[in-house]
């Protein structure tokens, strides 16, 4: 007898959901970064057990939106509530319960669908200051579990894939075991590319920066050639303002090149191929407000 079925990761910005969806898969399958509000797609990663097979959906985080791309990306995040078999609030154990967290009960309730509590980031706090915060977890709602990780340290890691699996219908696994991801390979290019734009940058760029993979095509093969393939990526990172390109070229265009080095090992990895990527830094101003902008980014 096998168990499978959809847990969808929800929590305020910076919860450690993305982290969490890496340890649990066993392998990177989502961009993580100390700023918040990362995530921008449902993220579909498999993890697979001895008693089945739980396919989470990470989500971005749950925010008060300030533009057309942050009430799209809540909008997201309901949508996942009442299409999955169990939610998971991820509550980050060094930071006070709020009215973010408060507000995404409400919405959990309103789906209708089971809830658990997960305590990320236990590591970061001392055992009295974690068995605090679990008592305030156990009085702020009525889950069915409440289980405190630390996905950096893998501190119940396992115990918590094996509680989601056991949470979940009798069932035949939904995906071939050797899969990790549900997920086009375009979109998981445009946001390694993504992530890897994202370190160093001042704060205020992250969320103006965006990437749609334009071209990816493998390169014919030269008979007798052992190595493996070539792919050519041909990407467009977009910012809101000329001064935002700037950051992100660097000088003499030093920036842009780490940051093309940095994706393209991340890229070759997760392909198992050579890469060649070319990277053009345009602006769209104020992409994250426009619709026709958002729609030909994909959100």
């Amino acid at each position: 007898m096998t168990r499978a079925g959809f847990v969808s990761l929800v929590g305020r910005p910076n919860a450690g959901k993305s982290t969490l969806t890496n340890a649990l898969v066993g392998e990177k399958v989502a961009i993580t970064s100390a700023r918040p509000q990362t995530t921008r797609r449902v993220i579909r990663g498999i993890v697979n057990r001895e008693g089945g097979q739980v396919i989470l959906v990470d989500t971005p985080g749950m925010h008060r939106p300030r533009t057309l791309l942050g009430e799209r990306l809540n909008n997201l995040v309901r949508q996942t509530l009442g299409d999955v078999d169990l939610v998971a609030l991820c509550l980050p154990a060094n930071e006070k319960l709020g009215p973010g967290d408060s507000y995404l009960l409400g919405e959990i309730a309103n789906s209708r669908t089971p809830v658990i509590a997960i305590v990320t980031k236990s590591d970061l706090v001392t055992k009295e200051q974690l068995a605090n915060h679990l008592i305030e977890v156990s009085q702020f709602a009525d889950f069915t579990e409440i289980v405190p990780v630390s996905a950096t340290a893998g501190d119940n890691v396992d115990y918590l894939a094996d509680l989601l699996v056991s949470l979940m219908m009798e069932s035949p696994i939904l995906y071939p075991e050797g899969e990790s991801i549900d997920e086009p390979e375009r979109l998981v290019v445009a946001e390694l590319i993504r992530e890897a734009a994202l370190e160093g940058v001042r704060d205020e760029l992250p969320h103006s920066i965006a990437v749609l993979v334009e071209e990816m095509n493998e390169r014919p093969q030269r008979k007798g050639d052992t190595r493996p393939p070539l792919v050519d990526i041909h990407a467009d990172l977009y910012v809101e303002r000329d001064s935002q390109k700037g950051i992100v070229i660097g000088a003499k265009g030093a920036r842009l090149k780490e940051v093309g080095q940095a994706a393209r090992a991340e890229i070759e990895r997760m392909l198992a191929c050579r890469v060649y990527l070319d990277i053009h830094v345009r602006v769209a101003k104020e992409w994250q407000r426009d619709p026709k902008l958002l729609r030909r980014l994909g959100f």
